[in-house]
């Protein structure tokens, strides 16, 4: 028999998974804020800077795939007890660091330790519930997901405006021990798990290792080096698919693979896997734009561009427990389709936004977005891992998480891209209609006119006037560029409609056999 929580064990246990997981997920995001004063204080600039999320991220990513295999080694309490205790010395290691290396090389360390919680924290959530309950198991597992991301800029701001950027990773340590404590305590593994492993998968690690390793560099880069127009993006995309492709072929001929990729024939996962990865897609792109957009455009300082993000994530939090509490009487293509058609008119109306638009106008728009996708995670959470057997779940856990993660990182280089590119675009189209033959053009040339000092002489007024012709083209061009990119999420949404009939039209079946060892 497995091990069974009493009714308040297992809260116990949930709270104690979700901080792990909230902890790993926040610290990819919230460096972001203190990246301009660790410029100054490290002297290095923004381009070379970047890396400290580069570097958390591609250890994340790798040991997210590899929890699987590293709880049939250690055992998943003993995993995810020494993640956090590295996770602690990381964070640590990184706040004291007085060189460039020196973050980097913490922040592997970082990496390395919080990859393993989130998917260890889901199957622990998973098989902590009963079959009754898994709605709400993941509904509590997926706020430590979906709020870090919101929650991690307004942390990180206050923290760098108050403290200085090095309590990013200062904050980190109670609560990692306020985690271990609690684990300690409350988890314990489940006899069914899989104990040790008779051999080493070192042609999987190392592909793994280099395929990842090179998709995250050329994602988290490609845009600040004009992509293919430079010769290591290109070498990198070709490593990365050389690499990914050879992995796949091994670990399907491997009978001890380093990850399970043969979990993908159970089609729930599978389905799972894809819809979660386009709504990871936007989760991940909409914390990476608005703050920038607020910033950039409406002059924003750090701390009020991540409140922006609060409404979303209230509404999540508010919505999540209702859906996991409805998983088991309402259908769950229902549940996602409803969350997905929330979230694409959300975006249709984030795309239609103007220079003039202020802080509570973002607000509905927020929660309805928040709505949606505490519908669609909660429900998708745990309808991928609702057949998979129990023994399989973390490896189930780290595919799915895999699939997410990489997604919010494609996000990333992508809407990053369509700015870019786009700004150029509508900057382009606007120099055309300022041209002394368009009226309207003259008419605002008339108005800059009037609003300047008369004692201004005539060539004064010409060279101020060009100054705020520029300026004024310059942020028009890049509002339209943010209202491209929030459009570019939207047919994606529409395109996810079909695949809703390949979820199961009922979601909890009681005594279903994947519930028995």
């Amino acid at each position: 028999m497995a091990y069974e929580p009493s009714q308040a064990g297992k809260w116990l246990v949930a709270g104690s998974v979700m901080l792990g997981t909230f902890l790993s997920v926040m610290d990819a995001t919230v460096v972001n804020v203190a990246m301009p004063h660790m410029m100054g204080s490290l002297g290095e600039d923004l381009l070379t800077i970047t890396w400290v999320s580069t570097a958390y991220s591609i250890a994340e990513i790798i040991m997210v795939t590899m929890a699987a295999w590293f709880t049939a080694l250690l055992g998943r309490k003993r995993l995810f007890l020494f993640s956090m205790m590295l996770f602690i010395v990381g964070s640590v290691l990184a706040g004291t660091s007085r060189t460039f290396g020196q973050l980097i090389f913490y922040r592997v360390i970082q990496g390395v330790g919080g990859g393993s919680l989130i998917p260890c924290s889901q199957a622990i959530a998973r098989e902590t519930f009963p079959p009754s309950e898994q709605g709400m198991a993941m509904a509590i597992y997926s706020m430590g997901v979906v709020l870090a991301p919101a929650i991690g800029p307004v942390i990180g701001g206050w923290l760098v405006d108050h403290y200085g950027w090095r309590w990013v990773f200062y904050i980190n340590v109670p609560f990692c021990i306020a985690g271990i404590m609690m684990v300690s305590a409350f988890v314990h593994d489940p006899p069914y798990l899989k104990r040790g492993v008779t051999r080493i998968d070192w042609g999987g690690i190392t592909l793994m290792t280099i395929g990842l390793t090179a998709v995250q560099v050329v994602l988290e880069r490609g845009e600040e080096v004009d992509w293919f127009a430079n010769n290591w993006i290109v070498m990198g995309t070709v490593v990365a698919a050389l690499a990914l492709t050879a992995l796949v072929i091994w670990e399907l001929r491997n009978d001890e693979p380093i990850v399970d990729l043969r979990l993908l024939r159970n089609g729930q996962l599978a389905v799972g896997c894809s819809l979660g990865a386009v709504v990871g897609f936007a989760l991940y792109g909409g914390s990476f734009l608005l703050p920038q957009f607020t910033q950039d455009l409406l002059g924003y300082p750090a701390y009020r561009a991540g409140l922006v993000l609060m409404p979303r994530a209230l509404a999540m939090m508010f919505a999540m427990p209702i859906v996991g509490r409805s998983y088991n009487y309402v259908s769950p293509r229902v549940l996602v389709g409803g969350g997905v058609v929330l979230l694409a008119v959300a975006y249709w109306k984030l795309c239609h936004f103007s220079l003039e638009v202020g802080f509570l106008n973002f607000t509905p728009i927020l929660i309805m977005s928040g709505i949606g996708m505490g519908a669609s995670m909660v429900t998708l959470a745990t309808v991928s891992l609702s057949t998979v057997p129990r023994p399989s779940m973390t490896g189930a856990s780290s595919l799915y998480t895999l699939a997410r993660r990489e997604a919010g990182n494609v996000a990333y280089a992508v809407l990053a891209t369509v700015v870019a590119r786009r700004e150029q675009y509508h900057r382009s189209v606007l120099v055309d209609y300022a041209s002394p033959l368009n009226p309207l053009f003259r008419e605002a040339q008339s108005g800059a006119r009037s609003t300047i000092s008369q004692s201004l002489d005539s060539a004064g007024f010409k060279g101020r006037s060009l100054m705020m012709l520029n300026d004024t083209i310059n942020r028009h061009a890049t509002m339209l560029a943010y209202n491209d990119a929030f459009f570019t999420v939207v047919p994606m949404f529409l395109l996810l409609l079909p695949l809703l009939f390949l979820l199961p039209a009922q979601g909890y079946v009681a005594d279903s056999e994947h519930e028995t060892e």
